[in-house]
């Protein structure tokens, strides 16, 4: 019976600079023998430095040719990802609240003005006064805002259950569209960091 190495990288591992890195930092091992699997486990590979700038990608085949060298006699199966991202940790900048309080701000009288452009597209006060004087007696004789008033209230609740968060809280486990279009965005750069800073595509650039 074949003696076999079975190697799973890992997707994504966040590290510091002068971090040295070992097979057990990028990859899960298994195999038979538990003195191989301990060798494996710390056998170096990378020492993190300042050219290593934000990523550093181990591509499977590199790997692989590693641990031939050391037992040639096994033979290698890979299971799942073909490369192993390393996220080099930067320290985040400090946040002052004058800068949070711009931020915020902006964000606010951004969206309002893109939800006042849209209602005056749609021509929303004007049916809202249709619906005002639809619903209302001609003799009574009241403000358009006690239609105006809930229907601003309910499209900040909307807004809220639509994205399934209110500050920290989560309503259920069902994930929000941003929540999605962020894995999709983090998935799209997985795909391209995979690409651009694997060093057997770069040597093949050359």
């Amino acid at each position: 019976m074949a003696q076999v190495i079975y190697l799973r990288l890992k997707p994504k591992q966040v590290v510091k600079k002068g971090q040295q890195i070992y097979l057990k930092d990028i990859a899960w091992i298994s195999t038979n023998n538990d003195d191989v699997k301990k060798k494996l486990s710390t056998l170096y590979l990378h020492t993190v430095s300042e050219e290593d700038q934000t990523y550093k990608v181990f591509d499977l085949f590199s790997v692989i040719e590693r641990v031939h060298t050391l037992y040639p006699e096994y033979e290698i199966e890979s299971v799942g990802a073909s490369q192993a991202i390393l996220v080099i940790y930067q320290p985040k900048p400090k946040i002052y609240p004058l800068y949070v309080v711009f931020i915020w701000a902006l964000l606010f009288v951004g969206a309002a003005m893109a939800i006042m452009n849209f209602h005056f597209d749609v021509s929303m006060e004007e049916v809202q006064s249709t619906l005002h004087r639809m619903i209302s007696s001609e003799n009574e004789n009241r403000s358009v805002l006690w239609l105006q008033v809930p229907y601003s209230i309910g499209l900040g609740l909307g807004m809220i259950l639509f994205f399934n968060h209110f500050f920290k809280k989560r309503f259920n486990e069902e994930p929000s569209p941003l929540e999605v279009e962020m894995f999709n965005y983090d998935q799209d750069l997985h795909h391209y960091v995979s690409f651009n800073e694997n060093e057997l595509n770069k040597s093949n650039d050359d």
